[in-house]
């Protein structure tokens, strides 16, 4: 069981990964709108694989993406990282 001594350091560090991955998104569609380097895909990717929330916020707030298909990935994580956590809380590894 994860007791709230190991949860809220996890949930910080989960949030964190979360908000840079809004802020790639974001960040990633600025530059392309000023015609700037762009944020590698593979990058995009892989801050939304352990920040779906993040990312998904990010794509959609500035309409970022969403059309590529292999940012379809995104919303996969994003399912499975519900899917982990209900798990969890379900199976009692997580108490609040």
């Amino acid at each position: 069981m994860i007791t709230m001594e190991y949860l809220i350091p996890i949930l910080i560090v989960y949030l964190i990964l979360n908000v840079i991955a809004f802020l790639a998104f974001v960040w990633d569609k600025h530059k392309a709108q000023e015609g700037m380097w762009r944020t590698r895909e593979s990058t995009l990717i892989l801050l939304a694989l352990f920040g779906p929330f993040g990312a998904t916020a990010g794509m959609l707030a500035v309409r970022h993406k969403t059309q590529k298909l292999k940012f379809k990935l995104v919303y996969i994580f994003l399912v499975l990282h519900i899917i982990v956590i209900a798990y969890l809380v379900y199976k009692g590894y997580i108490s609040f």
